[in-house]
């Protein structure tokens, strides 16, 4: 019983030098002429003549009837000419897509990020950058649980600094964040004002739990060129801090929150911040994304987008993690 060859789909795609050939075939049999095939792809008739006969004897059969006079296709040559014909005609028309898409950016780009991160970089460049790139689908995931971006089947993520994975390219949006404490003052008079962040432990406090993890944040403070933890006590837990503020802001008790959240409050009166030595700034939020060599057109202006969106404020220098 003969042995059957099991054929690939690695063997069964072009080689370099089958394309070439194909190619020459395929301007001959539309010119049936070797010099004005020739013309048409730039080289010489002789060099056009050995490109055909490799095919030919590659295949082991005769392609093209030649005579000084003429040039005609075999049954062979008809047949091949039928089935190749299309397929290179595709071929180039997906090359010539692929071209226009650097051009004119088309897809979808997965992106995962933090609420904060969302609402001060992604927000403001919506409207500029849907008008901008219509063909290009923004499929959003707002959530504060740390993943692994690539796992997830997400193509770009926006997180804070500390907690990007190991080979990652990472760029700097905006300046770096602080996190205060504040209360109101009807809690405070209360309660009584903290003097050290470890008097903390004596308060109520609006506790935050990062998504997916069992237990509450430790809230962290510096003091002597060292970072320190407290691991404070509340009557509530949150894993949403805009909830978490709205508690702090009823007077529940003690917040946590990022500086820029409650600067109005603050300065309207509705907030006190407290133990500020204490409170010192930490790498803040970050645009990042996995290494690769050829990125896609529509995951490429939506990067720039971001940058060019906190040009003012923000490092604009991308750097592996």
């Amino acid at each position: 019983m003969p042995k059957q060859c099991k054929v690939s789909r690695m063997d069964s795609l072009l080689a370099a030098h089958d394309y070439n050939q194909l190619r020459a075939f395929i301007a001959v049999a539309e010119f049936l002429s070797f010099t004005r095939a020739a013309d048409s792809l730039g080289v010489s008739p002789s060099a056009l003549s050995q490109m055909i006969r490799s095919l030919e004897e590659r295949l082991e059969m005769r392609l093209l009837h030649r005579t000084t006079r003429n040039v005609s296709l075999t049954e062979a040559g008809e047949n091949l000419l039928q089935r190749v014909k299309p397929a290179a005609f595709e071929l180039g028309s997906a090359v010539a897509q692929a071209r226009r898409s650097g051009e004119n950016p088309a897809g979808t780009v997965k992106v995962h990020s933090f609420r904060s991160a969302a609402r001060k970089h992604i927000e403001p460049i919506l409207a500029s950058f849907a008008e901008r790139y219509p063909e290009v689908l923004l499929d959003i995931t707002l959530d504060d649980e740390v993943i692994d971006i690539v796992a997830g089947g997400f193509d770009v993520g926006l997180r804070i600094g500390e907690v990007i994975e190991r080979d990652m390219i990472a760029v700097r949006l905006g300046s770096e964040l602080r996190q205060v404490v504040v209360a109101t003052p009807d809690y405070l008079a209360r309660h009584g004002y903290p003097e050290h962040p470890r008097d903390l432990v004596r308060h109520r406090c609006i506790r935050w739990r990062w998504p997916g993890r069992a237990t509450p944040y430790a809230w962290e403070f510096f003091e002597n060129e060292t970072w320190f933890s407290v691991s404070v006590e509340g009557p509530l837990i949150f894993s949403d801090k805009e909830m978490a503020l709205t508690a702090t802001l009823k007077g529940i008790g003690i917040g946590f929150p990022i500086e820029d959240t409650v600067e109005d409050h603050i300065a309207e009166g509705r907030l006190i911040s407290l133990l500020d030595p204490w409170c010192a700034p930490f790498p803040g939020l970050f645009l990042c994304y996995p290494k690769q060599r050829h990125m896609a057109p529509a995951l490429r202006v939506f990067i720039d987008a971001l940058r060019t969106g906190q040009q003012k404020t923000g490092d604009m220098h991308p750097y592996q993690i």
